[in-house]
C-alpha cells in the first residue's frame, strides 16, 4: 500500500493561522465551522426590528411555559422512579424559572438591546456568573449551576440552530466548534453529518473525543479561545494527526490539506476492505476485536468495520440523552435492540457510570471537591438500590432474546475498588433474578464482570477472580488514577501516558494474573485502538480488545503483520525502559518496521 502522507511544513502565513491542541482522533478534514456555544446564540447578532422584539418576547414566554412543563414532568417521574428527595432539584429549577427578578432581567434585555431571547439569556448568565464569582459560599455556587441548567433548558426550547445553521452552509463538510461537546449537543445536532470536531476544553477521553473516535471523525481538543477566533461559516481545517487547526487557510494551504484528506480517506477505505477477514496475527493466533459504543447509532459502524461484537456499551449515554428518566421497560427495549443488532449478538453492557465529568441532575453531586475520586459509578448506584436494580433487571430480561447465533450478554460493573463491593454486586444480581422468577418474567444467562480501573483493584486482582466470570480493563481511568493526574486537565495531561513504565507494569501484572487463573480478560480503553498500545498489549498476552469501531480495520491490519513472538519481544524490551518517551519512540520504530502502513494513523 503506497502512502504519501507526510507532515506538512508549517511556514509563513500558515504558521500565523495555526492553532494547536490535543490530537484525539486521526484524519484530516477541510470544511466550514459550525459553532455551538453553551447557550445557542443567534450568530447574526443584528438588532431586531420593532415588530420582531414583540415576537421574541412572546417566544421567550412560550419557552418558559414549555420548560416549566418539562420540570413538572421530570419531578413526577424522578419522584416515582428514584425518590422524592432526588426529585426536589426540579422544584428548585422551577422556582428559578418563575423567579420575577430573573424573568424581568431577560425580558428587559430583549427589549432594551433589541436582541434575541437566546442572546438575552447569555447576557443574563454572564451577569450572574460575574456576580457569583465574588462569593466563596459553596451553596451559592451550586445555585449558579442550577441557574445554568435552567437557561440551557430554555435555550433548547428557543434554539433554531439546527433549522437555520447547517443547511445554510452550502453542503460543505461540517466542523463542529464548541467549548465542550456534550451528549445533549449530539442529540440537538440530530442527523447532521459532522465531518470534524474542535473543542476548547476536554482531552483524549472527553465526550467529544469518544464520539469522534467512535465515528472516525478527525478531532482536536484543548484549543484555547477557539470560539473567539472563528464564527459559523468560516473556512477551517482540522488535522487530527498533529493536533492542529487552521483558520481561514490560504489557497495553497487548503490545496495541500485537501490532498492529505483524500489520502486519508483512501487509506481508510483500503483498511476497511479487511472487514470480512478473520482477526489474527501473522502466525495465525486468533484475536477478538470488539467495538465500544455509546448507543444504537454506533452499531452500523461496528458492523461495517468488522467488529466481532460490542465489548463495551456505555449505558450512561442512554440516561444522559433521555428527556427524563428511562424506565425499566424503556431500558429493556433499548438493550434488546442492542443485542439484536450487535455483531454476532454479543454485547457487554456496562451499568450506569455517572459521576466525574458526567452528571445527571437527579443523581449527580456537584458539590464535591474532586468528583473523579468521589461519589460516582457503583458508589453512586449503591445509594439508589431500587434505581440500580431496574437496570440490572432490564439487562437480565433482555438476555432472554432469541437470536441466531445465540446471544452472548455480559454485565459489567464499573469502578469496583474492594472485594466487598463485588460481593454486594453479585448479591444484587441474585436478588433481581429471584424477583424476575417470582414475577414470571423471562430472563437469560448473563456473565458477570468487573471493570478494573482503580489501582487498588488492579494490585489485588487475584482476590476478585473467584467472584467474576471475566475482567475488563478500563485503561482510561486506570492511567489517570495511577499517575494522579486529571486526564482532561491540560496542565497535567502530559502525565497521563498509557505507555508510561508504571502503567505498562500494572497492565502486565493484570493480564498475566487473569491468564494464569483462566479468566477471560479484555481491555476496553482507548489504548486498545492505538497501534503502539495494541502491539504492547498483544505482546503481554492479551487476545481480546475493545475499541472505537473506526480503529478495528487499523488494528486488524497491524495484527496481520506481526507474529506473537515479535510482539512479545517488543513488549519485553519496552517493560525494561525507564521513561514514557523512550517507550513511545521504541514502539513507533518497531511499528515502522513491521507495518509502516498504519503508523500515520497512530495519534501521539
Amino acid at each position: 500500500m503506497e502512502l504519501a502522507l507526510e507532515p506538512l511544513r508549517v511556514q509563513g502565513s500558515l504558521q500565523r493561522m495555526l492553532r494547536r491542541g490535543v490530537a484525539v482522533s486521526p484524519g484530516v478534514v477541510v470544511g466550514v465551522a459550525y459553532c455551538i456555544h453553551e447557550i445557542f446564540v443567534d450568530a447574526s447578532g443584528k438588532p431586531l426590528r420593532g415588530e420582531d422584539v414583540h415576537r421574541e418576547l412572546e417566544a421567550f414566554d412560550r419557552a418558559v411555559e414549555k420548560a416549566a412543563a418539562d420540570l413538572r414532568a421530570l419531578h413526577a417521574k424522578v419522584a416515582s422512579q428514584v425518590g422524592p428527595r432526588e426529585a426536589e432539584i426540579f422544584h428548585a429549577h422551577e422556582a428559578i424559572l418563575h423567579d420575577p427578578a430573573f424573568l424581568n432581567k431577560v425580558r428587559d434585555c430583549i427589549a432594551r438591546h433589541r436582541c434575541t431571547a437566546q442572546a438575552a439569556l447569555q447576557r443574563v448568565l454572564k451577569e450572574y456568573t460575574t456576580l457569583f464569582a465574588r462569593t466563596k459560599d459553596d451553596f451559592l455556587k451550586e445555585r449558579l449551576a442550577d441557574l445554568r441548567d435552567v437557561i440551557v433548558r430554555l435555550s433548547g426550547h428557543l434554539s433554531r440552530v439546527i433549522k437555520e445553521g447547517p443547511g445554510a452552509l452550502g453542503g460543505e463538510p461540517l466542523v463542529v466548534v464548541a467549548d465542550e461537546l456534550l451528549p445533549s449537543h449530539v442529540i440537538t445536532l440530530g442527523d447532521c453529518e459532522v465531518s470534524g470536531i474542535v473543542t476548547q476544553s476536554g482531552g483524549p477521553t472527553s465526550h467529544a473525543a469518544i464520539l469522534a473516535r467512535s465515528r472516525g471523525i478527525p478531532a482536536v481538543t484543548g484549543v484555547r479561545d477557539i470560539l473567539r477566533q472563528v464564527k459559523t461559516g468560516d473556512r477551517i481545517i482540522v488535522d487530527g494527526r498533529e493536533g492542529l487547526v487552521v483558520l481561514a487557510p490560504d489557497p495553497e494551504s487548503e490545496a495541500a490539506y485537501r490532498k492529505l484528506q483524500r489520502e486519508f480517506v483512501h487509506l481508510q477505505h483500503q483498511l476497511a476492505e479487511n472487514r470480512d477477514q478473520p482477526a489474527k496475527t501473522a502466525d495465525g493466533t486468533p484475536l477478538e476485536l470488539l467495538a465500544n459504543v455509546n448507543g444504537l447509532g454506533d452499531l452500523p459502524a461496528a458492523e461495517a468495520m468488522g467488529a466481532q461484537g460490542v465489548g463495551l456499551y456505555r449505558t450512561e449515554y442512554l440516561f444522559l440523552t433521555h428527556p427524563s428518566v428511562p424506565s425499566e421497560e424503556e431500558q429493556l427495549e433499548n438493550y434488546r435492540r442492542m443485542i439484536l443488532q450487535a455483531p454476532q449478538h454479543r454485547v457487554t453492557i456496562r451499568t450506569l457510570d455517572i459521576g466525574g465529568d458526567k452528571t445527571i441532575p437527579y443523581l449527580g453531586h456537584r458539590g464535591e471537591a474532586n468528583p473523579f475520586l468521589g461519589w460516582r459509578s457503583i458508589r453512586l448506584s449503591f445509594e439508589h438500590p431500587e434505581f440500580f436494580q431496574r437496570q440490572i433487571r432490564a439487562v437480565l430480561q433482555a438476555a432472554a432474546i432469541q437470536t441466531t447465533p445465540p446471544a452472548r450478554v455480559q454485565l459489567l460493573f464499573p469502578m469496583v475498588t474492594i472485594v466487598e463491593e463485588m460481593q454486594r454486586l453479585r448479591a444484587l444480581v441474585r436478588r433481581c433474578q429471584r424477583q424476575l422468577q417470582a414475577e414470571g418474567k423471562p430472563q437469560g444467562p448473563v456473565q458477570i464482570g468487573m471493570m478494573v480501573e482503580v489501582p487498588a483493584a488492579a494490585i489485588n486482582i487475584d482476590a476478585f477472580l473467584n467472584l467474576v466470570d471475566y475482567v475488563s480493563i478500563g485503561s482510561n481511568d486506570l492511567v489517570q488514577y495511577l499517575m494522579a493526574a486529571d486526564r482532561d486537565n491540560p496542565k497535567v495531561s502530559h502525565l497521563c501516558q498509557p505507555l508510561s513504565p508504571a502503567v505498562l507494569r500494572v497492565l502486565h501484572h493484570l493480564i498475566r494474573t487473569c491468564l494464569r487463573s483462566g479468566k477471560p480478560v479484555t481491555l476496553c480503553g482507548e489504548m486498545a485502538g492505538s497501534p503502539r498500545g495494541f502491539l504492547l498489549l498483544l505482546g503481554m498476552g492479551l487476545r481480546s480488545f475493545s475499541m472505537s469501531p473506526a480503529f478495528i480495520p487499523l488494528v486488524k491490519k497491524l495484527a496481520s503483520s506481526v507474529t506473537v513472538a515479535q510482539a512479545a519481544q517488543v513488549a519485553q524490551h519496552a517493560l525494561e525502559l525507564r521513561t514514557a518517551r523512550q517507550i513511545r519512540r521504541f514502539v513507533a520504530q518497531q511499528i515502522h518496521q513491521l507495518c509502516p502502513d498504519v503508523e500515520i494513523l497512530d495519534v501521539e
